[in-house]
Parts: C-alpha cells; structure tokens; sequence
C-alpha cells in the first residue's frame, strides 16, 4: 500500500488548487455549496493526477532505472508490480470521472480531455521537444475549465492566460534543469527523456525568462483591468504582484542554479522561501477580494 502511494505522488497534488481558481476569482469562496462542488472537483483531479501517474511509471520504468533519483521510484526499484499499478489506474480513472459527471457533464468533459491528453502524453507526446511543455500547460489550462464547470461560472480569460503561462515557465525550467544536470553529470540528455535532444540550453533559459516576463506582465495587467477592477470593486489587487514576480524569480533559481538533481518543481514544495512567497501571496489576494 506504501509503494502504491508513493507511486499516485500526493505531494504533486498541489498542481490541482488550480481547480478551484474559478471559485476564488469569481468570488464565490464563501458559498458553502460552490466549496463543496469544487472540493469534489479538486479530488476528483488528484485521482485522476494518480492514475496519470502508476501509468506513467509503468511507461517509464526501463528509463526510471537509469535516472539517479527515479530509479527508487515503486515501480522502477520493484517495490510496486507493473500489473497492479495499471490495475490502480484503470479503478482511479474509473472513480474520478464517475464523480464528475454526478456534478456536471461539461466537468466530466474537460477531466476526460485531460486524462486523455495526459495518457497521449506518457505514451509518445512526451517525446517530442516543445510539443510536450504545450501539453503540460494546455493540462493546467483543462484544470482552470474543469473547475469553472464544477460550478457553472465562465473561466476569466486573464485567469486562462496566466495560468498557461506560468505552467509554461514552470515545464520549461524543468527541462532547464535537466539539461543542466545532464551538462554537469556528463550524461547523455536522451538516457532519462527522449526530447531534451531537441532542446539547447540556452534556448531554454531566454524562453524561461521571456515567458517569465510576460507571466508577471500579464498578472499584473489583469490586476489593473477595467473588469477586475469592478468585479472586485479595487485596484488594490496589483499589491500581491510583487510576490508572484518574487515567486518567478526564485523558482528560476531552482531550476537553473540549485545543484541537485531533483526536479524544481518538487524543490519549490520544500522551499522555504518560496512557501513563504506562496503564503504571502495567498493571504495577500484572499484579503483583497474578499476582506
């Protein structure tokens, strides 16, 4: 049972609070029945990430073994067997979209296209440079959609469009960092993923600070908007730029300098400072909206 939890990766589930985005931003975050809808839709979607993960793993276990930290994965070091993890898949997917069609049809929908996505993804789409960093935001995009089914609001396009593109930042600075640890282990950037062969470093770091730039941009563009500024009736909301600029700065140290082999997205989650730029940033925005 350890190994099998280990494998669904609830410390990764945190990518799906972007479900319940919608709820914050349309500033139904104190209508009990819209928590309890998105709540579902939330775990509904750590589910579904679970089961994209015991198949992913299953896909990726002679490759797991060559990768100095993946190889201790369940599945990859023989702790979990390859059968039940697809088993745990097939019932995980089986629940998750279950439970999204009993709130919304259209939820189930945007679930399906993601567990599908991901599925293409993990099967070949990974292998293809720049093809699967779209991919990876395209799924957070599906993630913000899924959530405004849940409870029936339009997604805000401002909030569609920073978030494919922080995903973006995010799924390049991952690539980042493994080109960079490839370049200082000497090995070569094909052993652990096919697409990195596709990739140059350099390449890389411009798109992550370009694309870094027009994250803090956009953001900040969306808290100084005409419609925003009604919705929430202040422009106070520019305040909490500072901390999602502080927070694309500081995970493109972790991807770029951090020398350890981990990936930066999970650094991030253990990463003092930039919890602490979470938090504030959390707190800062909630406060606006709704105090």
């Amino acid at each position: 049972m350890k190994a099998l939890l280990r494998t669904l990766r609830p410390q990764q589930w945190v990518k799906n609070v972007f479900v319940a985005a919608p709820l914050v931003f349309s500033r139904n975050l104190e209508h009990t029945a819209y928590l309890w809808r998105e709540a579902i839709a939330v775990l509904a979607f750590c589910l579904l990430s679970g089961a994209v993960y015991c198949f992913n793993d299953v896909r990726d276990i002679e490759a797991d073994k060559l990768h100095p930290t993946k190889k201790h994965r369940p599945i990859a070091s023989g702790q979990l067997s390859e059968r039940a993890a697809l088993t745990a898949t097939g019932v995980l997917a089986t629940v998750s979209l279950g439970a999204c069609l009993a709130l919304h049809w259209q939820l189930a929908m945007w679930a399906a296209l993601y567990f599908a996505q991901n599925i293409a993804y993990s099967v070949k789409l990974k292998h293809v440079a720049f093809v699967d960093v779209l991919l990876i935001a395209s799924g957070f995009l599906l993630r913000v959609l899924a959530g405004a089914a849940a409870i029936d609001v339009p997604a805000s396009g401002w909030v569609l469009a920073c978030t494919g593109l922080v995903a973006m930042f995010f799924a390049l600075g991952k690539r980042a960092h493994e080109l960079a640890w490839a370049e200082r282990s000497g090995k070569a950037t094909t052993a652990t993923r096919a697409a990195l062969a596709g990739y140059r470093l350099n390449h890389v770091k411009a798109a992550m600070f370009l694309i870094g730039a027009m994250t803090s941009a956009a953001y900040i563009a969306y808290t100084l908007d005409e419609r925003t500024v009604d919705m929430f009736h202040t422009n106070r909301l520019v305040y909490s730029a500072p901390f999602v600029v502080l927070g694309i700065v500081r995970f493109f140290y972790l991807a770029l300098w951090r020398p350890k082999t981990e990936s930066p997205t999970e650094a991030m989650l253990r990463d003092p400072l930039f919890l602490l730029d979470l938090a504030a940033a959390t707190a800062t925005v909630l406060y606006i909206i709704y105090a």
